[in-house]
């Protein structure tokens, strides 16, 4: 019994370490799979920014298109730039050698990344691009350190650079203030993001929402029968629920009589 304990804690070390294992804040989002208005923006937005580099093989135009309501006509014509057909997945033409070589990886298939990942991370990570001319592509990142791709959203989001400026004081997720005089405590941080004015098509609200509508679509993407499950799911539990109330009368009938 020692022996298949011990054998357990050893397995179960990795996870531990992991959930353990401190990462950089990530911003919360909240993710409407059955926005179809934001999805199809997000559609748009990856369709002009990302399949550059990134495809979403496991997809299909089509089905795409159907799901998010695009008629197919518009679906060829606004997001489909290889001469793909409406049938087709969703791959793009770079090679993985050529990716390698610019790249020094080949990017990664982008269907199941919100799975892999999570809606949090993809939306924070899309948000802290800034400027480091130490890097190949001139652009670092705060939630995946050394990033080794440029940032294709810097023409709507603008030049972000990262500095140092005073901050309030959270402890226990509360603001702290000065207990006699009631100003905020403040102290000087050294990894805050900055956009520089002027220097994106879009302003910081309306950045935010064209992020958070491509990490709808990326969600969507990698679990595009979520809703249909939600469905059956309800129907499910309301079948069971309804069993339920007869399984029990016929119990109470059998067992009447026994004492």
């Amino acid at each position: 019994m020692k022996k298949l304990f011990a054998v357990l804690m050893f397995a179960l070390l990795p996870t531990l370490s992991f959930a353990n294992a401190e990462g950089p804040e990530l911003e919360k989002v909240d993710i409407d799979v059955s926005d179809k208005a934001a999805m199809q923006d997000g559609a748009r937005t990856f369709a002009n920014y990302c399949m550059g580099c990134h495809s979403a093989k496991f997809q299909r135009y089509e089905r795409v298109a159907d799901d998010l309501g695009i008629p197919h006509d518009l679906m060829q014509e606004k997001l489909i730039f290889t001469g793909a057909k409406i049938g087709d997945h969703m791959s793009i033409g770079m090679q993985p050698s050529d990716a390698k070589a610019w790249f020094g990886a080949a990017p990664p298939d982008l269907t199941l990344v919100a799975r892999v990942r999570g809606t949090d991370w993809l939306y924070s990570y899309l948000r802290s691009f800034y400027e480091d001319p130490t890097r190949p592509w001139g652009v670092n990142n705060t939630i995946f350190p050394n990033v080794g791709m440029p940032n294709v959203l810097v023409g709507l989001q603008g030049r972000q650079v990262i500095g140092c400026k005073q901050v309030q004081v959270v402890e226990g997720g509360k603001k702290q203030y000065d207990p006699l005089t009631g100003t905020p405590l403040t102290h000087e941080a050294c990894d805050q993001l900055t956009v520089l004015p002027k220097t994106g098509a879009l302003n910081e609200e309306q950045f935010d929402e064209k992020v958070k509508n491509l990490v709808t679509f990326l969600a969507y993407s990698a679990n595009p029968v979520k809703l249909e499950h939600q469905r059956i799911g309800t129907y499910v539990l309301l079948y069971l629920a309804f069993f339920f109330v007869f399984a029990y009368l016929l119990k109470r009938e059998y067992w009447k009589d026994v004492h």
